[in-house]
């Protein structure tokens, strides 16, 4: 395969392994000070195959300004005071002059962490329903303290209160992204419909709280439509922790709604990170996105030719082509993953052996690894085989991009839908692999006769 090269601007992501030990030391401290949080990370990687670290969301370190500095930490006034994050890694934010040692484990719920570990009112829980953070504190001594935090789109540190018309507010818009219509006879009404009730909830609650309800809405509908996902979600929530260790959602894109998934997203508060282009013979590509404040990573995925990789294919038409790559073709037999199908897979953070060592021994088996590194280590779940339309089916052969045969047989024996995925980072590394990537897509698309 063609080595694989990534579009122009993309950030050179690298491991940091000085930030990285300082982390790691920091939690290390804070377990051996505190025998609840070593039992939790014991319970975190032998029920659910994740670490600790998986889901820490700040904590104090024992380092100098200078020392913090030298590792690629800066001053993230927005955080709260004496907070520094690390720009160029995916590392908790680090905490200076706390005046004790502090660690907060993030969650999607801090009332249903309390009821898992059987914590009572006792636990005073800052910030109302609906507000953009909550916490509590579960251990609390002269020395450390362990804290619980929920964020719904804001990266500060201070919970407040919200009043019954925003909390009501917040309820509704949520439950419009749960059940919000995904069916159309055009997919293009279907993106405006979407943003209509984007639109009105950034008008009510702010644009990165509807960010978080939105994505939050589309892990269930994805989950719901994945078997791997759902046990994954229910080990993880008999801990109370949830799907708060998320790496990235990927939505796959026909050519034609591109543009619109992408303007979707940025009103999200999505901004464009990185592009990827896998090689000529790959004949697909990726924008990267981020949405800062909320922490949520999206790669859209869409059949590209490499004529195309040099423009800002993000943003402008594509012109159609007679013949469909893996990601076209899944579109076309499943429906654009924003709307009818769902998010093709879901990564997240794990230990990566024990997660695939647990679901195994529960019946859920994973692919063989598309990248093996120290620093990165990703594989897919086996993927949820989903039924394929009659109609669906005959409009691909009609377009040429499938044959009668290929029709029958998907028509029959369905085609794989979507994955859970299983990543490990190591030393802050932020990026991605696209040759991995690439090899994976390959694997998985249904003119594979393995597949």
């Amino acid at each position: 395969m063609t080595q694989a090269v990534a579009a122009q601007h993309e950030p050179s992501w690298q491991t940091h392994p000085q930030a990285f030990s300082l982390v790691c030391e920091g939690i290390l401290e804070l377990e051996k000070a505190v025998p609840m949080l070593q039992a939790l990370s014991e319970r975190m990687l032998q029920e659910t195959g994740t670490e600790l670290r998986n889901w820490v969301d700040r904590l104090t370190i024992d380092a100098a300004t200078d020392e913090l500095l030298d590792s690629g930490f800066a001053i993230a006034e927005a955080r709260g005071h004496g907070c520094y994050s690390h720009p160029r890694a995916q590392l908790p934010t680090v905490v200076l002059d706390y005046g004790k040692r502090m660690l907060a484990i993030k969650v999607e719920s801090v009332v249903d962490f309390l009821e898992a570990h059987r914590l009572d009112s006792r636990h005073q829980v800052l910030g109302s329903p609906g507000a953009p953070i909550r916490k509590v504190c579960i251990h609390c001594d002269s020395d450390s303290e362990v804290w619980i935090v929920e964020r719904h789109g804001s990266v500060g540190w201070e919970a407040t209160d919200v009043s019954p018309v925003l909390l009501e507010r917040v309820t509704r818009h949520f439950e419009r992204f749960r059940l919000r219509r995904r069916d159309y006879d055009s997919d293009l009404v279907g993106f405006e419909h979407a943003r209509e009730l984007i639109h009105e909830s950034i008008q009510e609650i702010g644009r990165d709280q509807t960010a978080d309800l939105f994505f939050a809405a589309e892990r269930t509908y994805w989950q719901n439509r994945n078997d791997a996902g759902r046990l994954q979600r229910l080990r993880q929530g008999r801990l109370g922790l949830g799907w708060a260790n998320h790496d990235h959602h990927t939505y796959r894109s026909s050519r034609d709604c591109f543009p619109d998934l992408i303007n979707t997203l940025e009103l999200l508060g999505m901004e464009c990170r990185e592009r990827f282009y896998a090689g000529r013979e790959a004949g697909w590509g990726a924008q990267v996105m981020e949405q800062p404040a909320c922490g949520v990573v999206v790669f859209a995925d869409v059949d590209l030719g490499a004529e195309e990789i040099a423009q800002d294919f993000a943003h402008q038409p594509m012109s159609p082509r007679d013949s469909l790559g893996t990601v076209g073709l899944w579109c076309a037999l499943h429906g654009e993953a924003f709307l009818q199908a769902g998010l093709h897979h879901l990564e997240c953070e794990f230990e990566f052996d024990a997660a695939r060592e647990q679901l195994k021994v529960q019946g859920v088996a994973s692919m063989n690894p598309f990248t093996d590194l120290h620093h990165l280590r990703q594989a897919f779940t086996v993927g949820q085989r989903w039924s394929v339309s009659s109609h669906r089916a005959i409009r691909a052969v009609e377009a040429g991009w499938i044959t009668t045969e290929q029709a029958e047989k998907f028509v029959r024996e369905g085609t794989i839908g979507s994955h859970l995925e299983i990543l490990q980072r190591r030393e802050g590394y932020k990026g991605f692999n696209p040759k991995g990537i690439s090899d994976i897509i390959t694997e998985t698309d249904p003119r594979n006769s393995t597949v």
